[in-house]
């Protein structure tokens, strides 16, 4: 990391008091991370970040009152939001669904090794996202749940009119995504280079306007649907 580089700034939402004491034990020991501050819901967490502009939240996503969630959704509102990583546990796939499809750019489980957690908060703050394949795959399966004809159709319309800006290979690429495959995996399916792969996502992200894997995959299978 770049020695003349301000330590990432994180703010730590849970309401869970005991975690919030070892999240800041864990980030504070960083010489490159630095808690600038903590909230025990969402409400408190808005406030928060007003104040202290962090670079990243680490959002819990069950909590009283305002959830991770609804608060997630009011901060990619607001003029340079920080990037937001979901604390979670598999049990609640649904709402870390809804996260990433707000704008989050990633989530950690709760028990995670402490390196696992910093890694994420490191990547989300170089705008990079915390999801690995494995766990991108389940969420995506989260969301292919039976849903109405009506709102499939309204689904499909939409989501088949923001793809159809891409080429064939960046098309070829998101389904690859949709199908839970990591960087390598795609490079072998598609015939290409690893480094080929990572052009053609990050021209995913541009076009598309999403920040993560899983936003492109649910593009993919809502228009497929």
């Amino acid at each position: 990391m770049d020695s003349e580089r301000a330590p990432v700034r994180v703010v730590i939402v849970d309401d869970d008091q005991l975690v919030r004491m070892a999240l800041r034990l864990v980030i504070g020991g960083e010489p490159d991370l630095t808690v600038v501050g903590e909230a025990a819901d969402g409400d408190a967490a808005l406030t928060v970040v007003a104040e202290q502009r962090p670079d990243v939240v680490l959002m819990d996503v069950r909590m009283p009152g305002r959830d991770g969630l609804s608060a997630t959704r009011e901060l990619r509102t607001r003029p340079a939001p920080p990037r937001v990583l979901m604390l979670t546990t598999f049990d609640s796939d649904d709402l870390v669904l809804g996260a990433l499809r707000a704008g989050a750019v990633g989530f950690v489980l709760k028990d995670s090794r402490p390196q696992r957690i910093l890694d994420a908060v490191r990547a989300v703050a170089d705008g990079d996202p915390a999801l690995s394949p494995a766990a991108a795959a389940r969420v995506i399966a989260a969301a292919t749940g039976p849903r109405s004809s009506h709102v499939r159709d309204s689904s499909r319309e939409a989501a088949r009119k923001q793809l159809s800006v891409l080429t064939e290979r960046e098309l070829e690429t998101a389904r690859a995504v949709a199908d839970g495959l990591g960087n390598p995996e795609i490079a072998r399916r598609l015939h290409i280079s690893v480094a080929t792969v990572k052009a053609h996502i990050g021209g995913l992200f541009a076009k598309l306007a999403v920040e993560n894997r899983v936003q492109i995959a649910l593009l993919v299978r809502d228009a497929e649907e």
